[in-house]
């Protein structure tokens, strides 16, 4: 299948933005701080995703609240689209003022097929510049699946067999999955859409979002070291979580940085990472 979308690898796409202040004070907000543990005066990591936001008019969205299919990603026909995975370079601050630019291009399009149906796993590469200077090298991988299919047999899940050094406990209500919609501009209809997501999509709940659970992490770690140097981040999703059941981010220092993951409510994990400060 991926054959027939190999015209879109290596297309580009270039934006640009300017850094302002409000989004990052609901951010603050939105992550439950009075004062948050970064540089008011920067970027902290992986807030970036506040900015390049899409703005596709209301007659191009599809069925999904996602843009249609089509223009720079390819148009996969595969019914679900989840953000997979994301690997992070952060080398040098973004001011709060800053003109900032963002060269997105397509790196690969691979085609799987397993145990629960097909996927397309798309590899888009970002750089981003602020006044010039390169910041911020970014890897997403977007994965589409199929439909579950009745009989379906879900991948084994995974226990973790770390011991945490610091913990959080979260409750993934619709406000939290709200607020994070509208501080990215998404309008995929998982993360508010209950009819939509049990009825079309078959999942039991409001789907949290992957850069939501990422930043959680991110989060927690900020919380344990204020203002850290972080120089890299990377994590994948390996379940989904549901705004159904609370869940936790967990976290265990190591001479370069963290090692941090999400566990479900049944102690399965949901996410891994990897942090960098040194």
């Amino acid at each position: 299948m991926s054959s027939i979308y190999q015209d879109w690898v290596g297309r580009t796409q270039e934006e640009s933005d300017v850094v302002a202040a409000p989004p990052l004070k609901r951010l603050a907000a939105m992550l439950d701080h009075t004062e948050p543990p970064w540089r008011p005066d920067e970027v902290p990591p992986l807030g970036h995703w506040l900015y390049f936001l899409p703005h596709a008019r209301e007659s191009d969205i599809g069925p999904d609240g996602h843009p249609r299919r089509g223009g720079f990603l390819p148009p996969v026909e595969l019914p679900r689209r989840m953000w997979a995975a994301g690997e992070f370079e952060f080398i040098a601050p973004i001011p709060v003022g800053a003109v900032i630019k963002r060269r997105s291009r397509i790196a690969s399009v691979e085609y799987k097929a397993g145990r629960s149906g097909e996927m397309v796993f798309v590899r888009v590469e970002h750089e981003i510049s602020a006044e010039r200077t390169q910041a911020i090298r970014e890897v997403h991988t977007i994965v589409y699946r199929d439909a579950p299919q009745s009989g379906e047999k879900p991948s084994p899940p995974i226990r973790s067999d770390r011991n945490p050094q610091f913990q959080r406990d979260i409750m993934p209500d619709p406000v939290l999955l709200f607020r994070y919609s509208a501080l990215t501009f998404n309008g995929h209809r998982i993360h508010y859409d209950r009819l939509y997501c049990e009825k079309v999509e078959g999942y039991p709940g409001l789907v949290v979002h992957g850069p939501l659970t990422a930043t959680l992490l991110m989060d927690l770690y900020l919380r344990q070291r204020p203002g850290a140097p972080v120089t890299a981040y990377s994590f994948r999703a390996t379940r989904p979580l549901f705004d159904i059941h609370p869940f936790k981010v967990c976290g265990s220092h190591n001479a370069s940085g963290a090692e941090l993951w999400a566990l479900d409510h049944e102690g399965f994990v949901a996410m891994i990472a990897s942090l960098r400060t040194s």
